[in-house]
This record gives structure tokens, C-alpha cells and sequence, in this order.
């Protein structure tokens, strides 16, 4: 038996070896839908995480401005040693040194309630509300792009099977050729250069086929650790997906639903709203300010007397300030509060732009993809009948080798052209679905 040949024999039976224990045999191997993808990626992913912890920050601090609503209660105590009074009637001269207790103590509770504070503590509050809004929508956000993301490497997942399938059919429809070549060569009907390139091409596909199960491994554990799974599982996409139908609505129609529902639209439309709650609230540093307060202190001794007695004495009245220097100090901060709306306005109105871009973009993809898939029908039909009829005319020395191999390559490229197509639809259909922010 020649060498060629045995190394050949053992290659493929290496090949079988890691394509069917690494794949088929495995027991660790998971059926994920794509609904079940979005789920993991909503429970799970990291980054999806990281955006909760901020929205429950985010609420902590939108509780936090509430209490401003309610009244500051102070409660001191000051005890100390107390030094010996000196006092003079007249003048400096004939220094007294009256009898006074050597401690003195004091306990005093204050309140105050604010009144009026020029919509100061209504605005922080409403800033603390946007802020929280702003955490939800950037989480959706990110949640629509990550599974945007993960959905391209899981529809990666089909055509790399279907890879795997078509070299698996490709290997074994080869291996019987080989077969067929070396009884025509031992007929002395072909030389032995047909016999050599039909194994270096068998060879060739045989390596193509380690290359495609090591892939589909590297995009399983790449989901696995995105999803929070075992990385030692292998991931197996859903089959019917391709076959779903993927009917897409008008332009005018997404572009509508975008303007109500796309996070990262909607979350720059909070951004705006936060600018001009900002301008509120430097107005508010320039209005009166107006506190109820209340105050009880009890001490020892009294205070004028120096008698060795507590004394107790409590008030009750109405506190009003007025900040005449915010006139002149929040000015240029006014100016740039109102510059920063019209920046934030800005940058809505691009995003606008840019959302009808990514719609179009999306639509016109999905439909040359549809396209491309009927094409590519007609496609792999054709070149189903090329193969069958080269072999035949190759069998009958009607046609030379690479012909053969030629109609089979463009055979295995046309299956697989045809599988990308079908993921490509899947892909913008749900790229347009992002666009719209109903992803």
C-alpha cells in the first residue's frame, strides 16, 4: 500500500475521531433557542449586570433627594469646665471675681422645616427622577446592542455547521471518487496524476474539517462565558430559525416606531430634559429662601447671672434669606446651563438622523438579503446538476479532473453562500428590529 495512502487512512480516521467525540458524542452538548439567547443575555451578561446596579443606585439617590422634603432635627450637648469670670464696673479698674460653678452644661434640640426655597428641593428631586429614567434606558440600550451582538455570533453558529455537514459529505463523496480514480488509474485509463490530486484535495478538506469543529468550539465558549454557562458546553443553534418568516413592514413605519421606542433616542430625549431641569435649578439659587424653626435649650448655669441653676427657653419663629451675590455669581453658570440644552437638543437631532440612517440601512439589507437567498436557491440547484454531470462525463473520460474538483468546490461554496444568505436575513431583520427599539 502506498504511503500517500496510509497517511490518508489515518488522517481521516484522526479527523472522525475529533469531529464526532468533540461534537456528536459529547454529552455536554446544549440546544439553545433564540429566545433562550436573549433570556441568558438579559440574566446574565455582565454588562447587563453592571447597568442594574446603577439603576438601583440610581433609585437610592432619587430617594435620598426626597428627604429633603423633611425637617432637619439637630440634637447638641456641650458640657465643659468653666474658668473663673472677671468683671470690671467701672472700666478697667476694681476687678470683681464673682462665685460661679466650676461646670457648665448644655442640651439643645433644633428643628427647621423649609418653607420656600425657590423650587430648589423640587427640581433636585425631578434631576434625581430623569437620572433614574436615564439608568433604565441606558441599560435597554446596551441590552439591545448585546444581544444584537451575540445574535451575530449565534447565527455564526449555522453556517459553521453547515460547513461541518457539507465537508462531512464532501469527504465521504471523495473518498468513493478516490476509489473509483484508482481502479480507472489501475486500468491504465487515467495516470497517476489524477490519482495524486484527488487525495491532496481530499486531504485539504479533511484539514477545512478540523478548522470548522475547533470554530464552532471557540464560538460556543465564547457564548458560554457570556451567557454565564458551563464553557465546557457545546452550543447548538436552532434549526427552524432560518425557516421563519421574516416579513418587514414600510420605512415610514419603523422610523415612526423608532421615535417612541428606541432606547438610545429616547434616553438622549431624558438627557435634553435633564439640561433644561439644570437651568431650573441654578434659577432657584437666586429666589428667597423661607424656613420654619423652632429650637429648646436647657443649661447650666444661667447665662447672665451665673447662678448655679438650669435655665430653659425655647423659640419658635420664621427664617428668610436672600443671596444678593447669586445675582452676579450664577450668571455665566446660567449661560452655560442654557448653552448645554441646546447642545443636548443638538445631539438629539443627530441621533434622529441617525436612527433613519440605521432603518434604511437595515430595510434595504433585509431585502437584498431576501433576494439573495432565492438567487442562491436557483444557485446551489444548479450547481447540484454541474457536479452530477462533470462526474459522469469525468467517469467516461469525457471531461479532465479539475473539472470535477471545480464543479465540487463550487458546489461546497454555493451551500454555503446559500446558509450566510438565510443568516444575513435573520440578522438584519433583527438589526431593523434594534433600529425600532423593539428588541
Amino acid at each position: 500500500m502506498p504511503l500517500s495512502r496510509i497517511n490518508n487512512i489515518f488522517l481521516s480516521l484522526g479527523v472522525a475521531l475529533l469531529a464526532h467525540g468533540g461534537i456528536y458524542a459529547q454529552s455536554d452538548t446544549l440546544r439553545l433557542g433564540l429566545q433562550q439567547l436573549f433570556e441568558r443575555a438579559s440574566a446574565s451578561h455582565l454588562q447587563v449586570a453592571a447597568d442594574r446596579i446603577k439603576e438601583q443606585m440610581a433609585a437610592d439617590r432619587a430617594a435620598t433627594a426626597r428627604t429633603a422634603r423633611l425637617p432637619e432635627i439637630t440634637a447638641g450637648l456641650r458640657g465643659g469646665f468653666l474658668g473663673q469670670p472677671i468683671v470690671w464696673k467701672n472700666g478697667l479698674d476694681n476687678a470683681t471675681r464673682p462665685e460661679s460653678p466650676d461646670w457648665q452644661q448644655n442640651y439643645t434640640i433644633d428643628f427647621t422645616q423649609p418653607v420656600y426655597q425657590g423650587g430648589k428641593i423640587k427640581y433636585a428631586i425631578r434631576k434625581a427622577d430623569i437620572e433614574q429614567d436615564i439608568a433604565k434606558l441606558q441599560t435597554a440600550t446596551d441590552l439591545s446592542d448585546i444581544r444584537l451582538g451575540l445574535l451575530e455570533q449565534y447565527l455564526e453558529l449555522f453556517s459553521l455547521y453547515k460547513q461541518r455537514q457539507v465537508l462531512y459529505r464532501k469527504i465521504e463523496e471523495s473518498e468513493h471518487r478516490l476509489k473509483d480514480i484508482r481502479r480507472l488509474k489501475d486500468e491504465g485509463v487515467i495516470t497517476n496524476n489524477d490519482v495524486l490530486r484527488s487525495e491532496m484535495q481530499l486531504t485539504n478538506d479533511r484539514l477545512a474539517l478540523t478548522e470548522s469543529c475547533n470554530s464552532i468550539r471557540i464560538v460556543s465558549q465564547r457564548l458560554d462565558i457570556l451567557l454565564g454557562l458551563d464553557e465546557g458546553l457545546t452550543l447548538m443553534p436552532d434549526t427552524a430559525l432560518l425557516d421563519g418568516n421574516y416579513a418587514v413592514e414600510g420605512y415610514a413605519d419603523y422610523v415612526e416606531r423608532a421615535c417612541m421606542y428606541n432606547p438610545s433616542l429616547r434616553l438622549l430625549q431624558k438627557e435634553t430634559e435633564l439640561a433644561e431641569n439644570n437651568v431650573r435649578l441654578i434659577r432657584a439659587d437666586q429666589l428667597p429662601r423661607l424656613s420654619l424653626t423652632a429650637s429648646n435649650t436647657l443649661a447650666r448655669p444661667v447665662s447672665r447671672t451665673l447662678a448655679d441653676m438650669y435655665n430653659n427657653s425655647w423659640n419658635i419663629g420664621l427664617s428668610f434669606s436672600f443671596s444678593l451675590s447669586s445675582l452676579y455669581n450664577n450668571r455665566h453658570r446660567m449661560d452655560e446651563a442654557r448653552r448645554n440644552v441646546g447642545l443636548m437638543r443638538n445631539a438629539e437631532e443627530q441621533q434622529r438622523q441617525n436612527v433613519r440612517m440605521a432603518v434604511q440601512t437595515a430595510l434595504l439589507r433585509h431585502r437584498e438579503a431576501a433576494g439573495r437567498v432565492e438567487a442562491l436557491e436557483l444557485s446551489v440547484r444548479q450547481a447540484e446538476e454541474n457536479y452530477r454531470i462533470m462526474r459522469n462525463r469525468y467517469m467516461n473520460q469525457l471531461a479532465i479532473l479539475t473539472d470535477l474538483l471545480d464543479a465540487d468546490n463550487l458546489r461546497l461554496n454555493a451551500e454555503l453562500q446559500l446558509t450566510t444568505a438565510r443568516t444575513r436575513v435573520v440578522y438584519t431583520y433583527y438589526e431593523l428590529q434594534r433600529a425600532a427599539g423593539t428588541l
